[in-house]
């Protein structure tokens, strides 16, 4: 158990919660640091067979970035922190058991593609999903990467341009997630499809989730440049601090 994390073990599920309610699971450095920990120590147990991730409260799984860490980035300070994002994101990619997101409740931005990056994901109906990070002005890159493997181009293009957070209905239909149930049952559903998947072949899972990051490693190898790249000049023009700082103070109005 960590300062913004918490785990618990159901026999062999292990299950990981973003414990930042008061921030709607935002992720910092902290939390992002406490979950690769989590993440390097579950995939070294071979007790535990599964991991199941879930947001504390009912207000977000996570609300993406937390935006006053990075409001007064300059363009190194961007570079950095695109270093940062693709470790924790890539320590997603490279589990050899699998992962399913309980999304209990809103995921955007790095939430959502958080939540992406996990092999299967439950909700509910009154979930909202989403990249709403042009919003922000922030270009919208890792995340639009992950999206095309699951969308397509041409909703791809529609979630990231517009900014705009699917409902639970919609999610299932577009396949961002796998399942709905009621609001309640999302943590029990998720732990059991989390068993499920833990009681295949250990040796098969792993090398099938081998085969998977193989198909799927350039585009997210592509991801990761754009991002180094793309980024810092976002930042060197001042226009995302701008957007961020017009954001947050019409979110603490």
């Amino acid at each position: 158990m960590g300062a913004v994390t918490t785990i618990e073990h159901r026999g062999e599920v292990t299950v990981l919660t973003l414990n930042r309610p008061a921030a709607r699971n935002a992720l910092d450095a902290a939390l992002r640091a406490e979950v690769m920990a989590a993440l390097a120590a579950f995939n070294g147990d071979d007790a535990r067979r599964a991991l199941v991730l879930t947001g504390a409260g009912d207000r977000a799984f996570c609300a993406g970035q937390d935006l006053t860490e990075v409001r007064s980035l300059d363009a190194a300070g961007a570079l950095a922190w695109q270093d940062d994002l693709g470790a924790y994101l890539a320590a997603f990619r490279d589990l050899d058991k699998p992962i399913v997101a309980a999304v209990n409740a809103a995921a955007a931005g790095a939430g959502y593609y958080t939540a992406l990056l996990c092999d299967m994901r439950v909700g509910h109906p009154g979930i909202r999903m989403g990249q709403p990070e042009i919003n922000v002005g922030v270009p919208s890159i890792l995340g639009t990467r992950l999206m095309y493997l699951t969308l397509g181009h041409a909703t791809t293009v529609d979630l990231t341009l517009t900014g705009r957070l699917v409902d639970g209905e919609e999610a299932l239909r577009l396949g961002l997630v796998n399942e709905l149930v009621p609001a309640a049952r999302v943590l029990d559903r998720a732990v059991d499809l989390a068993r499920e998947l833990g009681a295949k072949p250990p040796l098969a899972m792993k090398l099938t989730k081998q085969a998977l990051r193989e198909m799927t490693q350039p585009l997210f190898d592509g991801a990761l440049e754009t991002g180094r790249r793309l980024q810092p000049v976002a930042y060197a023009s001042g226009e995302p601090q701008r957007a961020m700082a017009a954001f947050l103070d019409r979110d603490k109005g």
